[in-house]
């Protein structure tokens, strides 16, 4: 695999305290690497140039000496007859002549009188190839192991070898390599610890900005009276995050004051329709009751007054209706408590289906029901209300024939009603606001139903269920249409 992709594959840290401290450990083990790796560069060039000033000292004495076989372990004292110069125990000397190693010898580390020194064709090959420059030149020898070498040309024309070993060399710079991969390496580890430390405390003022705006994302801003949480603590207004504490503070407080007004709007709104129903529903009741009285004169009455008596009749029995539900919605929005008592939802079920079909014969209405009776725990009233609105819902936008079936079970105590139709289904456009208030599809309407409604069945469906901890849903496409209701079930006596 690419080198580049293995590092794209490599995990990375994602947070930004994990960031920093991870750049921070990164730049200091990049830093002791090149400390480290100039230091071994330098420290082998030191003392390799020391073994090649020690090998100008000694000079070509050893080598020239093993011409004619003069040098001697006993001549390392030096004598007026043989070599005059100390050398060292593992020294090295050869003679070439004409490209061919004739001589060669090492001193050994004992008094032991043999010099010679097996050299392989290889390390033949290799003194041959030495420059005769009078500069040291690292060679490894197969027989000796890695010598520091200087060659010089000799008044008859031979070459004239001198070395020393390099194993003092490498070893030191060995212990260094290990003595600074020891302190580098600690090194690393109390900065990696000291920095996280650091940026941890450094990054304080961040943390508790984080904090303070995942409680806010916590909170229920749709609708309601929203308290807010403290203020993130403001830090150094000259740094990065006390800026970014003073701008989200201050975004804060535009949010609190938005909803506070947005929350005194519907709180007058929810005010004014629920003093309005009450009020209307003393005069709405009045208009029908005259409207019903004058139908009830005995004296002759034109026929056109008569048709106009039953029009005020039932257009104030469908205005008594819309101020009703507007009032109810108003109790519901304003968490007005509903009566909690065990209702039996199967037996509330069948009534409302019974109610169901004889208003509209003209569909086909099935029932699925469990063998064992389903208990919620509720208001009757409201429950009654919430199946009545969906089985009208069904009845007044399908047409005659459409199948309409009423299911119910229950799964992990929980009661599922669904109602199914299989008409045309509710319009893309008004799905995502359906439980909305006043939303209508009138082009969906049957031509042969009464008024139109003021479009707060489903929304009054939604709220009630809702103010019973329950949830309702849609899912609808041509020729299949599901309202299905979940409400928490009690167990069965």
């Amino acid at each position: 695999m690419n080198p580049l992709r293995r590092l794209r594959h490599l995990p990375r840290p994602r947070t930004l305290r994990a960031r920093l401290t991870t750049g921070l450990v990164v730049l200091l083990a990049v830093s002791c690497a090149a400390v480290g790796v100039a230091a071994v560069i330098e420290l082998n060039g030191f003392l390799t140039g020391r073994l090649d000033q020690q090998l100008q000292q000694t000079g070509a004495s050893f080598p020239q000496s093993l011409e004619h076989g003069q040098f001697r372990p006993s001549d390392r004292d030096g004598d007026e007859h043989g070599d005059t110069r100390r050398q060292a125990a593992g020294t090295f000397g050869a003679r070439l002549v004409k490209g061919q190693v004739t001589n060669a010898a090492l001193i050994p580390a004992d008094d032991d009188p043999d010099l010679t020194v097996g050299l392989t064709a290889r390390d033949r090959a290799a003194l041959a190839a030495l420059p005769a420059d009078g500069r040291g030149h690292s060679v490894r020898l197969a027989s000796i192991g890695g010598y520091r070498l200087l060659a010089w040309t000799g008044r008859d024309g031979d070459v004239l070898i001198i070395g020393l070993p390099l194993e003092p060399v490498r070893a030191a710079v060995h212990r260094l390599e290990l003595v600074a991969a020891a302190v580098f390496g600690l090194a690393l580890a109390v900065a990696g610890v000291a920095g996280a430390l650091w940026v941890r405390w450094s990054l304080r003022p961040l943390s508790r900005v984080a904090a303070t705006a995942t409680r806010v994302s916590e909170l229920p801003l749709a609708s309601g009276e929203v308290a807010l949480p403290p203020r993130a603590p403001e830090s150094d207004p000259r740094s990065e995050v006390g800026r970014m504490a003073t701008a989200f503070n201050r975004m804060l407080r535009h949010v609190e004051d938005a909803l506070t007004k947005r929350h005194a709007s519907e709180e007058r709104l929810r005010t004014f329709a629920a003093d309005a129903s009450h009020e209307l529903r003393t005069p709405v009741a009045s208009v029908r009751g005259h409207a019903e009285l004058a139908l009830l004169h005995p004296g002759p009455v034109p026929p056109e007054i008569t048709r106009a008596l039953q029009r005020i009749t039932a257009e104030s029995s469908r205005m008594g209706e819309m101020v009703d539900d507007l009032l109810l919605l108003a109790r519901l929005d304003a968490g007005r408590p509903l009566e909690s008592q065990p209702v039996d939802f199967t037996h509330l079920i069948l009534d409302v289906v019974t109610d169901a079909r004889a208003a509209g014969p003209d569909h086909r209405w099935t029932l699925d029901l469990p063998e064992e009776p389903v208990t919620v725990t509720g208001d009757t009233h409201r429950l009654h209300q919430v199946l009545a609105n969906l089985l009208a819902n069904a009845r007044l936008h399908t047409p005659a024939g459409t199948k309409v079936t009423v299911t119910l079970e229950t799964e992990d105590r929980t009661a599922v009603l669904r109602v199914h139709d299989d008409g045309p289904g509710v319009p893309k456009d008004i799905q995502p606001g359906v439980f909305e208030r006043f939303t209508r599809a009138e082009h969906r309407r049957r031509a042969d139903a009464p008024g139109g409604g003021a479009g707060l069945g489903l929304s009054i469906v939604a709220a009630v269920v809702e103010a019973h901890g329950g949830k309702v849903d849609l899912e609808s496409t041509p020729g299949s249409t599901t309202f299905t209701v979940r409400l928490a079930a009690t167990a069965t006596p």
